[in-house]
């Protein structure tokens, strides 16, 4: 019987998924920490600090106030007035929260409102958050709602003396929010005081840590800090010892029907031999890679779909051939990818193209996320090709494929095109994701070193 795949939404047997490997990226499974306190207690300002300590691209900073819910007219015409309760749960919209934090925990890319306080609305435009490893949620109701309490990995609560909170609200306010003293005044009085007592002093129960003084406790700081590397480290060595799992079989398996090994004539040794000779100038490499990544691309279109198509020739006759069946586009896995981007677009000149950034990590040989840029509308492309130079250990090929099965693409849509890879690297890949295609130039020895980059653009 058949059951479904909740990664690209396909009904799969059971012996697929017996096939099937099991592998999460780093940032599946996000740590979120969560920071709450009243208005001006420095929650943000401590949020600021344990990521400027952190000095990792992974760790994300988000703001309940980007959930508040939209007005209605008279709620605006209050808001304006100063006289609408933005501190009060109500106002927050915890139903979107929960929903953009569950993706998020699942390693799926969330789209988070845009709010404005100086229109007291939301902006017809998101911001998407995707990858973090850790997520820090702060805002005066971040420990409040239940559900958010459940995906949570560590609860702070940030205080500070009243009439302290009360001069930092009127900065920022006055500051990053275009109000007036009077108004500011207003409000905490009549909403900001008596709620925090009700709402958000309660917090203080849930809490792991209560962090007095803010960014001046350092010893609270240094343990908010420490948990979170510890997380990390423990993600690090999972991961590792994921792929290390994979290896098993890579020699004595033999490789996926789906992997694709082009067919070695002699125009391709003959266009081998000048690529791999040490003594071949640059201009020529370059010529003869372009050449070869052409084929590849060629090679590559041949597992997309395509439907049959009846066309008239000049000569007035009828021509039974084939159309793609919808747009291809592609991805480059940066930098080797870019090397193949001039066959790709010999072949495919008006492709949409996205960006991937993957690099080992040179202290665990962990494989990281670090730039992203995809088209738009990518999972509703029949075909997505990935391109890249070499395959050696296969992680980058698992982190990339993994990002556009996150973004919304079948995996049986999925076309990975590389110049060269080892059979390790392939049977990592195609043990976890059976459905994609793979177009190989060559198999080489495991481990080989990324030397195609180096030589395509000189450095």
């Amino acid at each position: 019987m058949g059951s479904t795949n909740g990664l690209n939404g396909t009904t799969v047997t059971e012996d697929t998924i017996a096939m099937r490997a099991h592998y999460a990226p780093p940032w599946a499974d996000l740590s979120i920490i969560g920071i709450a306190g009243s208005s001006g207690s420095g929650k943000s300002t401590l949020s600021q600090a344990i990521v400027r300590k952190l000095n990792l691209p992974w760790v994300v900073i988000l703001s309940i106030d980007s959930f508040y819910k939209s007005l209605d007219p008279e709620a605006s015409r209050k808001a304006f007035r100063n006289e609408y309760d933005f501190d009060s749960p109500e106002a927050i919209d915890f139903d979107v929260l929960v929903d953009r934090l569950r993706d998020l925990k699942a390693g799926k890319r969330a789209e988070i409102p845009v709010y404005s306080f100086e229109k007291h609305g939301r902006l017809d435009r998101s911001t998407a958050i995707y990858s973090p490893h850790v997520l820090i949620l702060e805002g005066i109701f971040a420990l409040y709602d239940p559900r958010v309490l459940d995906l949570m990995d560590m609860k702070i609560f940030c205080e500070a003396d009243a009439d302290t909170c009360l001069s930092r609200r009127i900065i920022r306010d006055v500051r990053d929010r275009g109000r007036d003293i009077e108004g500011i005044i207003k409000q905490w009085f009549a909403f900001v005081k008596p709620n925090f007592e009700k709402f958000v002093d309660p917090q203080r129960k849930v809490a792991d840590i209560i962090v007095p003084r803010g960014v001046e406790n350092r010893v609270a700081m240094d343990m908010v800090v420490q948990f979170i590397e510890q997380k990390l480290l423990e993600k690090s060595t999972h991961h590792r010892a994921a792929l290390t799992r994979l290896e098993i079989g890579a020699k004595s398996e033999p490789l996926s029907e789906k992997v694709f090994v082009m067919a070695q004539t002699t125009q391709l040794r003959g266009m081998n031999t000048i690529i791999h000779d040490i003594d071949t100038n640059s201009e020529d490499f370059i010529f003869y890679f372009d050449r070869f990544a052409t084929l590849l691309v060629e090679q590559a279109l041949n597992n997309t779909p395509y439907i049959s198509s009846s066309i008239t020739t000049p000569q007035g006759c009828t021509y039974n051939g084939l159309r793609s069946k919808g747009e291809v586009s592609a991805v480059i896995v940066l930098r080797g990818g870019a090397a193949l981007e001039t066959g790709l677009k010999r072949v495919v000149p008006d492709c949409k193209t996205g960006r991937v950034l993957i690099q080992n990590n040179l202290r665990t040989g962990e494989p990281e996320l670090h730039y992203l840029v995809l088209p738009k509308d990518i999972h509703k492309h029949e075909a997505v090709l990935l391109l890249d130079a070499q395959m050696s250990s296969g992680g980058s090929a698992l982190m990339a494929v993994q990002v556009l099965v996150d973004h919304g693409v079948k995996l049986d849509r999925i076309v990975l095109a590389t110049y060269s890879a080892g059979r390790m690297g392939l049977h990592r890949l195609t043990k976890v994701f059976p459905d994609i295609s793979v177009v190989v130039g060559s198999l080489v020895q495991d481990g080989e070193e990324r030397w195609v980059e180096k030589r395509y653009f000189r450095c």
